[in-house]
């Protein structure tokens, strides 16, 4: 259970982030989420995706990461295999959080990142910040403005019938069959059909590049079925 507690340099001046990328780590994640902002790097590795969030009935857009749960098939010996490591990954043990209207840093303490021995500091001898906590801070207030959008983009997709369930059934190198459910896509025939209007303000909000970004990705299932038959094989 995470044990989440507010960033400071009195109770934290010890603590040390490990940042190698391991599934003891943390990183034995299926998927992560994303935002349009995101869409454009991260298309050229992993299929984006919309999930719906089983308890608050939300989509969020995410990047598949694996087939099953607790799988990341872009984990593997040699470390992370793509030129670009998301934000939601980058991010962990820390969240953003809401002190007296002002957003603050909370880190989970109970994250096997976090440690005394080795890794990277977070502050300084006498309190100040290192360059990593600093880092660690743009990251987070990117990723907070980013998902901030990425709700705005889904409510508008929504509102214009744009997003659709979609089943991908995987026939594995060994014979083994997946069927990836419980995920969502753009809705391209009724993309087709949207007005010139309806389409420039989705270009005016920015929203019709991560559309396309977001329709590019999906030749990106190809990298993780072969990611998969290599692991499968390497067994």
């Amino acid at each position: 259970m995470a044990t989440i507690e507010l960033l400071n340099n009195v109770d934290h001046l010890g603590v040390k982030i490990l940042t190698e990328r391991s599934l003891e780590l943390g990183d034995n994640k299926m998927f992560c989420l994303s935002f349009p902002a995101e869409f454009r790097a991260a298309q050229a590795y992993y299929p984006v995706l919309f999930y719906k969030d089983g308890q608050s009935g939300q989509f969020m857009p995410v990047l598949l990461l694996g087939f099953q749960s607790g799988e990341n098939l872009f984990l593997q010996q040699q470390g992370w295999q793509a030129g670009y490591v998301p934000l939601d990954i980058l991010r962990e043990p820390f969240t953003i959080g809401l002190q007296q209207g002002e957003r603050v840093i909370n880190i989970d303490t109970s994250h096997p990142r976090v440690n005394s021995a080795s890794g990277e500091p977070l502050f300084l001898e006498f309190g100040g910040q290192t360059s990593y906590l600093q880092q660690v801070a743009a990251q987070l207030e990117t990723l907070h403005h980013g998902i901030t959008d990425a709700k705005v983009f889904t409510q508008q997709l929504l509102a214009l019938e744009l997003i659709e369930s979609f089943v991908l059934d995987v026939t594995l190198n060994n014979g083994q069959q997946h069927s990836l459910h419980g995920f969502y896509t753009i809705n391209e025939p009724r993309l087709a059909q949207l007005s010139g209007e309806q389409l420039l303000q989705l270009q005016q909000a920015g929203y019709l590049e991560a559309i396309y970004m977001m329709l590019a990705s999906q030749a990106q299932f190809a990298r993780l079925i072969g990611f998969k038959n290599q692991l499968l094989a390497s067994n």
